[in-house]
């Protein structure tokens, strides 16, 4: 995988004023994605109220006002990622990722998406500042 520019020199998102763009973005992924695409943005939206969206980089984008981007989604041919952007700082902390803050976690079917571990960082993704 081609090593990620830190944070400090990419440009975040610009937010879009509905899910709308979510939506689309994820009637575009691989079908064989879109139900574990289509769960994980239902938690996300159910755990977390006040989000603010954005698609940029073919890459879905959850924020808070107060915290900034929080949660980035990237689907891939036979998983998602869901990126973390503060969480270095979760307890326990996602399994991969060595990027300043950012920690994920590679998703690759609904019986993952509907862990609790999945619920308990997008629940500590709402507390953690994230990429401004």
């Amino acid at each position: 995988m081609k090593p990620r520019k830190p944070n400090t020199t990419r440009k975040p998102p610009v937010l879009s004023g509905s899910h709308v763009g979510i939506e689309d973005w994820i009637g575009r992924v691989m079908p064989d994605l879109y139900p574990l695409v289509k769960r994980l943005d239902e938690l996300i939206c159910e755990t977390i109220s006040g989000l603010q969206y954005a698609v940029k980089w073919k890459k879905a984008y959850y924020g808070l006002p107060e915290l900034g981007w929080v949660i980035e989604m990237v689907a891939y041919d036979v998983s998602v990622n869901l990126v973390f952007f503060g969480g270095a700082e979760f307890d326990p902390p996602p399994p991969l990722g060595t990027t300043e803050r950012t920690r994920y976690v590679k998703v690759t079917n609904l019986g993952e998406a509907q862990g609790p571990e999945i619920h308990n960082w997008i629940e500590q993704a709402a507390r953690v500042p994230g990429w401004k």
